[in-house]
């Protein structure tokens, strides 16, 4: 039975909302349609200066989270113009929502976006607030996107990995053994926002500025110097531990390299720590996929290339998902999954005591 959902996503870089309307028979997941809703550039720097702590925080997020909601609602409102569809034919928006905080070591995230508000707005049922169950049960409430990943992407005849590179930086490791899943550090949240310094510009168009320097090798191994880099999975993490702030107090004996030079570094930072984790955790496999804004970073996908020779490297578009809209669509999934009383969280991706059903659900 065809049954189309919504799936929206925001991620760490806070570019834009993310909006999919999705189609699923069965097991099998067809892309319908999608559309990038841009966040008002006060709306956006409003979210910014709340990821980290401040001032009047309580009165802020009064002000962005129904902004935020009202935005989630329009990028729905365009998906459906785009794809002629009307709203009675959608079961349900899966939202994620914008993350304010996500703190695992004190059993704590928040994801904003009123999904009530949302609900009233677009006359469609919401299943918002996916991470903190998988929280209560013990887990980090992150990543969420391999449970989509191996409904969507195992192949029965391959051993492979997802490689998501966003904000942040994760993995899905699809070969014989259970899932394993987790985020490996920084993907294109400190690029981004050393070319927003430095270039103004909101990213790297392509990974040239970075190609156009090489990157220093001391300086990557300060960095790499990192704990997080250490840990073993479960893990996940995000902008209260990856920000300008970490990198500047790293930058300080380095003050002599050139503004290319740090960019090129923190681009073989992304590309080091993905080869790396890819190396230890998943020797077995040869086949990597790359999805999320990174696989526009024609740099980046060179350098992890060139740092794992002996794998083949394409998107997920040869899956049959455009790395654009594969987190948005795990959230429709994870939507699907919520109102057919099924789990979305993977144990030993989250490190939950045991599955969960993921969300609140808002009816329409």
């Amino acid at each position: 039975m065809k049954q189309l959902f919504i799936g929206l996503m925001s991620g760490t870089s806070l570019d834009a909302i993310d909006a999919v309307l999705v189609e699923f028979n069965h097991s099998s997941c067809r892309l319908l349609a999608s559309h990038s809703h841009p966040l008002p550039d006060k709306l956006r720097q409003a979210l910014v200066e709340l990821t980290l702590p401040g001032e009047n925080e309580i009165e802020r997020l009064a002000e962005a989270e129904p902004a935020f909601a009202r935005e989630s609602a329009n990028a729905v409102q365009s998906l459906l113009k785009v794809s002629q569809h009307k709203p009675d034919s959608i079961i349900a928006i899966g939202s994620h929502g914008q993350t304010i905080r996500h703190r695992p070591e004190k059993n704590f995230t928040l994801q904003i976006g009123d999904p009530s508000l949302i609900a009233e707005l677009t006359h469609t049922t919401v299943v918002a607030d996916f991470r903190r169950r998988d929280m209560a049960a013990g887990g980090q409430g992150a990543p969420l996107v391999p449970a989509f990943h191996q409904s969507v992407f195992r192949q029965t005849d391959q051993h492979s990995v997802i490689i998501n590179v966003g904000g942040m930086a994760n993995l899905t490791i699809l070969d014989n053994q259970p899932v394993r899943g987790f985020d490996t550090g920084p993907g294109n949240i400190l690029m981004d926002q050393w070319c927003l310094y430095h270039l103004d510009q909101p990213y790297d168009e392509k990974g040239q500025w970075a190609d156009s320097a090489r990157f220093d090798q001391k300086l990557l191994d300060h960095f790499l110097k990192e704990p997080y880099f250490q840990l073993t999975p479960p893990k996940s993490t995000g902008r209260e531990r990856f920000n300008m702030d970490w990198l500047n107090n790293r930058l300080e004996p380095f003050r002599h390299l050139s503004p290319a030079v740090v960019q090129s570094t923190l681009c073989q930072l992304t590309a080091s720590t993905i080869a790396h984790d890819i190396q230890r955790y998943a020797p077995d496999c040869q086949a990597l996929y790359l999805c999320g804004g990174g696989a526009h970073n024609l740099t980046l996908i060179k350098r992890i290339q060139q740092l794992l020779p002996d794998h083949s490297l394409s998107t997920t578009e040869a899956l049959g998902i455009h790395p654009d809209w594969v987190e948005a669509a795990a959230f429709a999934w994870l939507a699907r999954q919520a109102l057919e009383n099924q789990p979305g969280n993977l144990p030993e991706v989250t490190g939950a005591s045991h599955c969960r059903i993921l969300g609140g659900i808002y009816p329409a």
